[in-house]
């Protein structure tokens, strides 16, 4: 299909409709990559249709949205796109997966100062590796121009997913007791959590940040902190079909101390053996250039 749709006192207002039109063409082939058994149209419609999967009891949706924080800022400074899409899925699905559910399909929304298609093509091609890593599908989004309201160079991205779960295997803490184990899996970093603090400890804007650094093995600052949000889902599925999984939390902004008690029923905590839990050479940075205390480290960070 062509879009003959062109209107010059829009582009004068500062909006060109057709860099829209050529920021979908471009996306088309990110997307397809993430097709799965239950779509049914191509991107372009004003909905994405979507069947549900069948052989469930009581099928139960779940689903979560979330954004990328101030990591885009970081990404915009290095202008590096490809990555920030991981992490608008991942901070998603790593929500409903906590709850047992499968993700199942997933929309993003892309605010910008202006629209340059190439850009916008790339930073959805990030979306669709965090689809395809998380097995959701990609079935539609939105591209909105806000000049005036934004600097031209300025996006923010943020999304929603949806997943299935049958009603008798959504994870609860029902069946917690005393004596039960804690098991952690490891972050890929700072995932998208903190960053303004982060943000403020390396003073981004103004310092050297693509620079190797010794204590992060060769790698830059910046490098480092666009190191894509890890996605658990197919991990935490996997692990499901071999124990029974009594509680899981997402740690995100509040840290350990915000986000464990979610999981735990009231009469109960939980006992972190400090010793056990693997620091990433990132965080030693981060707490040291910013002489963060070590509670604040784990309110703060994943």
């Amino acid at each position: 299909m062509s879009f003959q749709s062109k209107s010059d006192s829009y582009a004068a207002a500062g909006v060109d409709i057709t860099a829209g039109y050529k920021s979908v063409e471009l996306m088309k082939a990110h997307i397809k990559r993430t097709r799965n058994e239950g779509c049914l149209d191509d991107v372009g419609g004003f909905g994405g249709c979507f069947a549900l999967p069948t052989g469930m009891e009581e099928p139960v949706l779940v689903s979560g949205t979330d954004g990328c924080g101030t990591k885009v800022k970081l990404a915009i400074l290095l202008d590096k796109h490809d990555t920030i899409g991981i992490d608008a899925v991942a901070m998603c699905v790593n929500d409903i997966i906590c709850c047992g559910a499968k993700p199942l399909y997933f929309l993003d929304y892309i605010a910008c100062g202006k629209n340059y298609p190439e850009k916008i093509a790339t930073i959805v091609s990030g979306v669709a590796e965090g689809c395809v890593q998380s097995g959701a599908a990609l079935i539609g989004g939105e591209t909105a121009e806000h000049p005036g309201l934004m600097p031209v160079d300025d996006y923010d991205l943020a999304g929603f997913a949806v997943g299935i779960v049958d009603k008798k295997d959504i994870i609860d803490n029902k069946t917690m007791a005393k004596g039960d184990v804690v098991i952690a899996l490891a972050s890929s970093g700072v995932h998208s959590n903190g960053f303004s603090l982060v943000r403020k400890v390396f003073d981004v804007e103004n310092a050297d940040i693509t620079t190797p650094v010794e204590e992060l093995g060769g790698k830059s600052v910046g490098e480092t902190l666009l190191t894509p949000t890890k996605i658990y889902v197919k991990s935490i599925l996997a692990l499901l079909d071999e124990v029974k999984v009594k509680g899981i939390s997402h740690i995100t902004g509040g840290g350990f101390y915000e986000n464990i008690p979610r999981s735990i029923p009231d009469g109960l905590g939980a006992k972190i053996d400090r010793s056990a839990v693997k620091v990433l050479p990132i965080f030693d940075l981060l707490a040291k250039t910013g002489d963060i205390s070590e509670r604040d480290m784990f309110n703060t960070n994943a």
